[in-house]
Protein backbone atom coordinates (compact mmCIF):
# COMPACT_ATOMS: atom_id res chain seq x y z
CA UNK A 1 0.00 0.00 0.00
CA UNK A 2 2.80 2.40 0.93
CA UNK A 3 4.58 1.68 -2.33
CA UNK A 4 1.40 2.26 -4.34
CA UNK A 5 0.74 5.58 -2.60
CA UNK A 6 4.33 6.63 -3.15
CA UNK A 7 4.09 5.72 -6.83
CA UNK A 8 0.96 7.79 -7.43
CA UNK A 9 2.39 10.71 -5.48
CA UNK A 10 5.48 10.56 -7.69
CA UNK A 11 3.26 10.56 -10.79
CA UNK A 12 1.34 13.59 -9.48
CA UNK A 13 4.57 15.44 -8.68
CA UNK A 14 5.90 14.67 -12.14
CA UNK A 15 2.76 16.06 -13.75
CA UNK A 16 3.00 19.19 -11.57
CA UNK A 17 6.59 19.79 -12.71
CA UNK A 18 5.75 19.07 -16.34
CA UNK A 19 2.96 21.64 -16.43
CA UNK A 20 5.13 24.18 -14.64
CA UNK A 21 7.50 24.18 -17.62
CA UNK A 22 4.84 25.73 -19.89
CA UNK A 23 5.43 29.20 -18.47
CA UNK A 24 4.28 31.27 -21.44
CA UNK A 25 1.12 29.22 -21.93
CA UNK A 26 0.35 29.47 -18.22
CA UNK A 27 0.93 33.24 -18.19
CA UNK A 28 -1.25 33.71 -21.28
CA UNK A 29 -4.00 31.60 -19.74
CA UNK A 30 -3.93 33.55 -16.47
CA UNK A 31 -4.16 36.85 -18.38
CA UNK A 32 -7.03 35.50 -20.49
CA UNK A 33 -8.92 34.35 -17.41
CA UNK A 34 -8.38 37.75 -15.79
CA UNK A 35 -9.62 39.66 -18.85
CA UNK A 36 -12.72 37.49 -19.14
CA UNK A 37 -13.25 37.92 -15.41
CA UNK A 38 -13.28 41.71 -15.74
CA UNK A 39 -15.77 41.57 -18.63
CA UNK A 40 -18.06 39.09 -16.89
CA UNK A 41 -17.83 40.95 -13.57
CA UNK A 42 -18.97 44.17 -15.25
CA UNK A 43 -21.85 42.29 -16.89
CA UNK A 44 -22.87 40.70 -13.61
CA UNK A 45 -22.77 44.04 -11.80
CA UNK A 46 -25.11 45.58 -14.37
CA UNK A 47 -27.47 42.61 -14.09
CA UNK A 48 -27.50 42.55 -10.29
CA UNK A 49 -28.04 46.30 -10.07
CA UNK A 50 -31.14 45.83 -12.17
CA UNK A 51 -32.21 42.69 -10.27
CA UNK A 52 -30.82 42.83 -6.69
CA UNK A 53 -30.68 39.48 -4.94
CA UNK A 54 -31.00 37.53 -8.19
CA UNK A 55 -30.50 33.80 -7.63
CA UNK A 56 -29.90 34.33 -3.92
CA UNK A 57 -26.67 36.32 -4.44
CA UNK A 58 -26.04 39.96 -3.65
CA UNK A 59 -23.90 41.99 -6.08
CA UNK A 60 -20.64 41.37 -4.20
CA UNK A 61 -21.17 37.64 -4.04
CA UNK A 62 -22.18 37.55 -7.70
CA UNK A 63 -18.92 39.27 -8.69
CA UNK A 64 -16.96 36.95 -6.40
CA UNK A 65 -18.68 33.96 -8.02
CA UNK A 66 -17.28 35.07 -11.38
CA UNK A 67 -13.72 35.29 -10.10
CA UNK A 68 -13.83 31.98 -8.25
CA UNK A 69 -15.27 30.25 -11.33
CA UNK A 70 -12.50 31.77 -13.46
CA UNK A 71 -9.95 30.49 -10.93
CA UNK A 72 -11.48 27.02 -11.20
CA UNK A 73 -11.84 26.96 -14.98
CA UNK A 74 -8.45 25.44 -15.79
CA UNK A 75 -8.11 23.66 -12.45
CA UNK A 76 -11.16 21.41 -12.93
CA UNK A 77 -10.80 21.38 -16.74
CA UNK A 78 -14.43 22.43 -16.99
CA UNK A 79 -14.30 22.43 -20.79
CA UNK A 80 -12.28 19.24 -21.04
CA UNK A 81 -8.60 18.73 -21.66
CA UNK A 82 -5.81 17.73 -19.31
CA UNK A 83 -5.00 14.04 -19.62
CA UNK A 84 -7.57 13.67 -22.44
CA UNK A 85 -5.21 15.23 -24.97
CA UNK A 86 -2.48 12.73 -24.25
CA UNK A 87 -4.83 9.74 -24.16
CA UNK A 88 -6.28 10.73 -27.54
CA UNK A 89 -2.79 10.90 -29.03
CA UNK A 90 -2.06 7.42 -27.69
CA UNK A 91 -5.23 6.13 -29.32
CA UNK A 92 -4.04 7.48 -32.65
CA UNK A 93 -0.55 6.00 -32.28
CA UNK A 94 -1.78 2.66 -30.91
CA UNK A 95 0.29 3.03 -27.72
CA UNK A 96 -2.93 2.84 -25.68
CA UNK A 97 -2.82 -0.99 -25.93
CA UNK A 98 0.63 -1.01 -24.33
CA UNK A 99 -0.62 1.23 -21.49
CA UNK A 100 -3.24 -1.33 -20.50
CA UNK A 101 -0.58 -3.99 -19.91
CA UNK A 102 1.73 -1.91 -17.76
CA UNK A 103 2.06 -2.92 -14.08
CA UNK A 104 0.32 0.31 -13.03
CA UNK A 105 -3.42 0.80 -12.86
CA UNK A 106 -4.50 2.68 -16.00
CA UNK A 107 -7.20 4.72 -14.27
CA UNK A 108 -5.04 5.46 -11.22
CA UNK A 109 -2.15 6.62 -13.41
CA UNK A 110 -4.24 9.20 -15.24
CA UNK A 111 -6.03 10.34 -12.07
CA UNK A 112 -2.67 11.01 -10.39
CA UNK A 113 -1.52 12.85 -13.51
CA UNK A 114 -4.65 14.98 -13.53
CA UNK A 115 -4.34 15.82 -9.83
CA UNK A 116 -0.77 17.01 -10.40
CA UNK A 117 -1.93 19.16 -13.31
CA UNK A 118 -4.81 20.57 -11.27
CA UNK A 119 -2.53 21.47 -8.36
CA UNK A 120 -0.35 23.60 -10.58
CA UNK A 121 -3.30 25.21 -12.35
CA UNK A 122 -4.94 26.11 -9.03
CA UNK A 123 -1.81 27.84 -7.77
CA UNK A 124 -1.08 29.87 -10.91
CA UNK A 125 -4.06 30.08 -13.23
CA UNK A 126 -6.34 30.07 -10.21
CA UNK A 127 -4.39 32.36 -7.93
CA UNK A 128 -3.78 35.16 -10.44
CA UNK A 129 -7.41 35.77 -11.51
CA UNK A 130 -8.63 35.53 -7.92
CA UNK A 131 -6.04 38.10 -6.81
CA UNK A 132 -7.12 40.42 -9.64
CA UNK A 133 -10.74 40.03 -8.60
CA UNK A 134 -10.04 40.83 -4.95
CA UNK A 135 -7.65 43.74 -5.56
CA UNK A 136 -9.39 45.35 -8.54
CA UNK A 137 -13.05 44.32 -8.65
CA UNK A 138 -13.94 44.05 -4.98
CA UNK A 139 -14.42 40.29 -4.78
CA UNK A 140 -14.84 39.11 -1.19
CA UNK A 141 -12.67 36.60 0.61
CA UNK A 142 -14.13 34.06 3.06
CA UNK A 143 -14.80 35.46 6.51
CA UNK A 144 -14.07 32.21 8.33
CA UNK A 145 -10.62 30.61 8.31
CA UNK A 146 -12.33 27.19 8.21
CA UNK A 147 -13.74 28.00 4.77
CA UNK A 148 -10.32 27.76 3.13
CA UNK A 149 -9.66 24.06 3.88
CA UNK A 150 -13.29 23.27 3.04
CA UNK A 151 -12.90 25.07 -0.29
CA UNK A 152 -9.68 23.19 -1.06
CA UNK A 153 -11.38 19.89 -0.22
CA UNK A 154 -14.35 20.83 -2.40
CA UNK A 155 -11.97 21.76 -5.24
CA UNK A 156 -10.17 18.42 -4.89
CA UNK A 157 -13.49 16.56 -5.12
CA UNK A 158 -14.47 18.75 -8.10
CA UNK A 159 -11.29 17.71 -9.92
CA UNK A 160 -12.01 14.03 -9.21
CA UNK A 161 -15.61 14.36 -10.46
CA UNK A 162 -14.40 16.18 -13.56
CA UNK A 163 -11.81 13.45 -14.09
CA UNK A 164 -14.53 10.81 -13.81
CA UNK A 165 -16.59 12.44 -16.55
CA UNK A 166 -13.58 13.00 -18.81
CA UNK A 167 -12.27 9.47 -18.22
CA UNK A 168 -15.57 7.97 -19.39
CA UNK A 169 -15.46 10.15 -22.49
CA UNK A 170 -11.89 9.04 -23.18
CA UNK A 171 -12.84 5.38 -22.77
CA UNK A 172 -15.36 5.84 -25.58
CA UNK A 173 -12.32 6.04 -27.85
CA UNK A 174 -11.96 2.25 -27.58
CA UNK A 175 -15.20 1.95 -29.52
CA UNK A 176 -15.33 5.22 -31.48
CA UNK A 177 -11.55 5.35 -32.19
CA UNK A 178 -11.85 9.14 -32.02
CA UNK A 179 -13.84 10.60 -29.11
CA UNK A 180 -13.41 14.23 -30.18
CA UNK A 181 -17.08 14.63 -31.11
CA UNK A 182 -18.30 13.24 -27.79
CA UNK A 183 -15.69 15.32 -26.02
CA UNK A 184 -17.01 18.49 -27.70
CA UNK A 185 -20.60 17.67 -26.69
CA UNK A 186 -19.51 17.01 -23.11
CA UNK A 187 -17.66 20.33 -23.07
CA UNK A 188 -20.82 22.19 -24.09
CA UNK A 189 -22.84 20.36 -21.44
CA UNK A 190 -20.23 21.21 -18.82
CA UNK A 191 -20.21 24.86 -19.86
CA UNK A 192 -23.89 25.25 -19.03
CA UNK A 193 -24.55 22.61 -16.36
CA UNK A 194 -21.50 23.22 -14.15
CA UNK A 195 -22.42 26.81 -13.35
CA UNK A 196 -19.45 28.16 -15.28
CA UNK A 197 -21.45 30.73 -17.26
CA UNK A 198 -24.31 31.33 -14.82
CA UNK A 199 -25.05 30.05 -11.32
CA UNK A 200 -27.48 27.15 -11.50
CA UNK A 201 -29.83 29.02 -9.17
CA UNK A 202 -30.61 31.34 -12.10
CA UNK A 203 -32.00 28.49 -14.19
CA UNK A 204 -35.80 28.06 -14.44
CA UNK A 205 -37.13 26.13 -11.44
CA UNK A 206 -37.41 22.63 -12.93
CA UNK A 207 -34.26 22.93 -15.06
CA UNK A 208 -32.30 24.27 -12.10
CA UNK A 209 -33.38 21.40 -9.86
CA UNK A 210 -32.35 18.82 -12.44
CA UNK A 211 -29.03 20.57 -13.14
CA UNK A 212 -28.15 20.63 -9.44
CA UNK A 213 -28.51 16.84 -9.29
CA UNK A 214 -26.11 16.15 -12.18
CA UNK A 215 -22.38 15.59 -11.68
CA UNK A 216 -21.45 18.84 -13.43
CA UNK A 217 -22.90 20.83 -10.51
CA UNK A 218 -20.13 19.35 -8.35
CA UNK A 219 -17.44 20.77 -10.64
CA UNK A 220 -17.95 24.56 -10.36
CA UNK A 221 -21.20 25.50 -8.62
CA UNK A 222 -20.53 23.75 -5.31
CA UNK A 223 -16.90 24.88 -4.83
CA UNK A 224 -18.01 28.45 -5.55
CA UNK A 225 -20.82 28.20 -3.00
CA UNK A 226 -18.39 26.83 -0.40
CA UNK A 227 -16.03 29.74 -1.04
CA UNK A 228 -18.94 32.22 -0.78
CA UNK A 229 -20.05 30.64 2.53
CA UNK A 230 -23.62 30.37 1.30
CA UNK A 231 -24.07 27.45 3.69
CA UNK A 232 -22.42 26.73 7.00
CA UNK A 233 -22.32 23.74 9.32
CA UNK A 234 -23.98 20.49 8.26
CA UNK A 235 -25.26 21.81 4.90
CA UNK A 236 -21.63 22.26 3.81
CA UNK A 237 -20.93 18.63 4.69
CA UNK A 238 -23.97 17.70 2.62
CA UNK A 239 -22.50 19.49 -0.40
CA UNK A 240 -19.15 17.77 0.08
CA UNK A 241 -21.00 14.47 0.43
CA UNK A 242 -22.77 15.15 -2.88
CA UNK A 243 -19.42 15.68 -4.57
CA UNK A 244 -17.93 12.58 -2.93
CA UNK A 245 -20.93 10.51 -3.99
CA UNK A 246 -20.56 11.48 -7.65
CA UNK A 247 -16.79 10.93 -7.46
CA UNK A 248 -17.35 7.35 -6.23
CA UNK A 249 -20.07 6.64 -8.81
CA UNK A 250 -18.03 7.97 -11.72
CA UNK A 251 -14.89 6.20 -10.57
CA UNK A 252 -16.86 2.96 -10.37
CA UNK A 253 -18.30 3.46 -13.84
CA UNK A 254 -14.76 4.09 -15.04
CA UNK A 255 -13.66 0.73 -13.60
CA UNK A 256 -16.49 -1.05 -15.42
CA UNK A 257 -15.73 0.77 -18.66
CA UNK A 258 -12.04 -0.05 -18.33
CA UNK A 259 -12.77 -3.78 -17.95
CA UNK A 260 -14.93 -3.71 -21.08
CA UNK A 261 -12.23 -1.79 -22.95
CA UNK A 262 -9.58 -4.29 -21.85
CA UNK A 263 -11.67 -7.17 -23.20
CA UNK A 264 -12.16 -5.33 -26.46
CA UNK A 265 -8.41 -4.82 -26.88
CA UNK A 266 -7.80 -8.51 -26.18
CA UNK A 267 -10.47 -9.57 -28.69
CA UNK A 268 -8.98 -7.26 -31.30
CA UNK A 269 -5.52 -8.62 -30.58
CA UNK A 270 -4.19 -5.28 -29.31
Amino acid sequence: MRQAVGLYLAIARGAFRRYSTYRMATFSGAVTNSVFGVVLAATYLALWRARPGLGGYDATRAVTYIWVSQALLATVAAWGGGFQDEVQQRFRSGDIAVDLYRPVDFQGWWLATDLGRAGFQLLVRGGVPLAVGVLWCGARLPHSALTWPLFLLSTLLAVVVSFGVRFLVSLAGFWLHDAEGLRALTGVASMFLSGMLLPLTLFPAAAGQVARLLPWAAIVQLPCDVFLERRTGLPVLGELGFQLGWAVVLFGLGRVGLRLAFRKVVVQGG
